[in-house]
């Protein structure tokens, strides 16, 4: 009897255990599927991108999504095999992004997220998708910010999660600029930086010249960008880390977007009268390290 006892629970022990190792390798399976993969399977895919940024990506009063970063996601989508009726959108952040895909709370992010080799030790980029330049911002009745050496003791915006005011305080990896004497304000985000230079909490906002772009022709006659650009700012996808599969699907599908001319002609839709110049070329891809 207690042999018998014995020899049921060491079954029951085993069954236990191969059940567990099916479930972990169920597990280990979906966890190592692709963004790729997925939109493939399940036609959807959840995609991370700004809510208050004009003409990049912005959440309209109606509840629709509109933005250079918005378009550039759905014709990726598309090109992955998710219809836009098979993407759900979701507000990221500056200083959430790496978290999100880390996570997986977003499958991938168009967020006006330059890549630098900080952020490529956290998560893999796919793109350049643009390639923009970073310029600074004041106020249109102001004529005694002309470059960015005359930020020296004026009061400069500091985005939560941007590195941009670092190209001011710290100078891009050159060096050449590195700003003594700026007195930085705390914002939690671009939008609250364009509200505080329109109230005269700050003199001045510095990053990339796509999102001030927006923030001028959204409000026009408050805004006027000083058009001294000094950094190459490369706007990549952001990719769960080491998701190669996903990053080289993306990369052509960017290549794809610039050869049939769709780059151009959404460039032209949200950033025509601003003065900014397009390039007609995709940018060199960065690579799916």
């Amino acid at each position: 009897m207690r042999a018998r006892r014995i020899g049921a629970l060491i079954g029951a022990g085993l069954a236990l255990s191969l059940a567990l190792g099916a479930c972990g390798s169920d597990k280990e399976k979906t966890e190592a599927k692709s963004v790729a993969q997925k939109a493939k399977d399940d036609k959807k895919l959840t995609i991370g991108i700004k809510f208050d940024q004009p003409a990049l990506g912005l959440k309209k009063p109606d509840g629709s999504y509109d933005g250079f970063d918005v378009d550039v996601a759905k014709y990726v989508a598309q090109r992955l095999g998710v219809p836009e009726s098979g993407i759900t959108f979701k507000e990221t952040t500056s200083a959430n992004r790496e978290s999100f895909l880390g996570g997986g709370q977003v499958d991938l992010v168009f967020a006006t997220y330059s890549i630098t080799q900080a952020r490529k030790a956290q998560v893999t980029f796919g793109g350049p998708y643009y390639v923009a330049h970073q310029d600074t911002m004041v106020r249109a009745n102001d004529n005694a910010i002309k470059k960015p050496q005359d930020l020296k003791g004026k009061k400069l915006c500091k985005a939560s999660g941007s590195n941009s005011f670092r190209r001011i305080t710290e100078g891009p990896p050159d060096g050449k600029l590195a700003i003594k004497g700026v007195n930085l304000v705390e914002a939690s985000s671009y939008s609250d930086c364009a509200a505080k230079l329109k109230n005269g909490a700050v003199d001045a906002v510095s990053t990339d010249d796509l999102i001030l772009a927006g923030f001028a022709n959204q409000q026009k006659g408050a805004f006027k960008v000083i058009n001294a650009p000094f950094t190459d700012e490369k706007y990549g996808v952001g990719i769960r880390r080491g998701d190669k599969e996903t990053c080289e699907a993306v990369n052509n599908a960017i290549t794809q977007m610039y050869s049939d001319g769709t780059a151009k002609t959404l460039l032209e839709k949200h950033f025509a009268g601003t003065g900014l110049k397009f390039a007609t070329a995709a940018p060199q891809p960065e690579g799916c390290a």
